[in-house]
């Protein structure tokens, strides 16, 4: 995942367990004192072949991988074992049977959501879709596709869906949503639906695992006034902190850590322009308004 990468399409979107190898590989061939072009040599392939392997630009064949750590004089325990964990993050994510309403650039984003430990997100148009109901993100989905075929149009709604039960896992992730009061105010399928969405809101709020702030109009002109962003952090050492961040027609994702830091401290400063109290009060008051 290279920073300031547009995601709007071409190679099959990376999953969490396919940039983690990629790293190892990485830092494999660095021990080994060996350069791009020894192991590109190594395989008869040009130096960009590497590099996107390392990227998990594309998928890791269990030959490359193999012939790399061989040249690399790793022991055959380990070759074996990354063998094993290679031909497993070529296997698709669960979303791979929604391939036919989802794009290639924001394949990735569901992989990083579901391998996440904390998850950041900025939104001053829309309710998260970790936390839309069903009639909401029909609502939202529809204004994006206004052509599409009820089928397909159902399929993505059902998509969304199902990208929520990673707050219901044992393991779930922290997720930390700042909104936008405008948010409450923007009517997605009806004043019945957006009360039905923030009573949702409300519902996952307390849970020790989510966090909703909203910022109110009253907080006036601030640092996040910006496009929408996602901020995901991993367990995993290899992986570094990426921010995920929308265009008209497709996304960026960014891992360098100067714009890795500016997004996260942005979301840290607009947090500060409220609190739980008065995001919980801003949110029963707007439910009132559309009961």
């Amino acid at each position: 995942m290279s920073e300031g990468r547009t995601g709007t399409g071409g190679t099959s979107a990376p999953t969490v367990l396919r940039m983690i190898l990629g790293r190892r590989l990485q830092e494999r061939r660095q021990d080994a004192g060996r350069s791009l072009d020894d192991a590109a040599k190594a395989l008869r392939v040009t130096s960009l072949t590497i590099r996107r392997l390392e990227k998990a630009e594309v998928a890791l064949k269990p030959l490359y991988v193999e012939k790399l750590l061989e040249t690399y004089g790793a022991e055959r325990q380990e070759i074996d074992e990354f063998v094993v964990l290679a031909e497993r993050a070529n296997e698709p994510g669960w979303w791979h049977t929604y391939r036919d309403v989802l794009p290639n650039w924001f394949s990735a984003y569901v992989s990083l959501e579901a391998g996440a430990r904390t998850l950041r997100t900025y939104e001053p148009h829309y309710v998260t879709g970790l936390l839309q109901t069903r009639a909401y993100a029909h609502g939202v989905l529809r204004s994006g596709f206004p052509h599409e075929p009820d089928e397909d149009l159902g399929r993505r709604v059902d998509l969304r869906l199902r990208r929520q039960s990673l707050l219901e896992r044992p393991d779930a992730p922290t997720l930390w949503v700042v909104m936008e009061e405008a948010v409450l105010h923007r009517v997605v399928g009806g004043p019945e639906v957006m009360r039905e969405q923030i009573e949702r809101l409300l519902e996952v709020a307390e849970l020790e695992h989510v966090s909703v702030d909203v910022v109110p109009f009253t907080a006036g002109a601030h640092v996040g006034a910006c496009a929408p962003f996602t901020y995901f952090r991993f367990e995993e050492p290899e992986l570094p902190d990426i921010v995920y961040t929308e265009v008209l027609s497709g996304a960026m994702y960014l891992d360098q850590r100067a714009d890795v830091v500016a997004h996260l401290e942005a979301h840290s400063r607009m947090s500060l322009l409220t609190s739980d109290a008065d995001s919980r009060a801003l949110l029963n008051r707007m439910r009132k308004e559309y009961s």
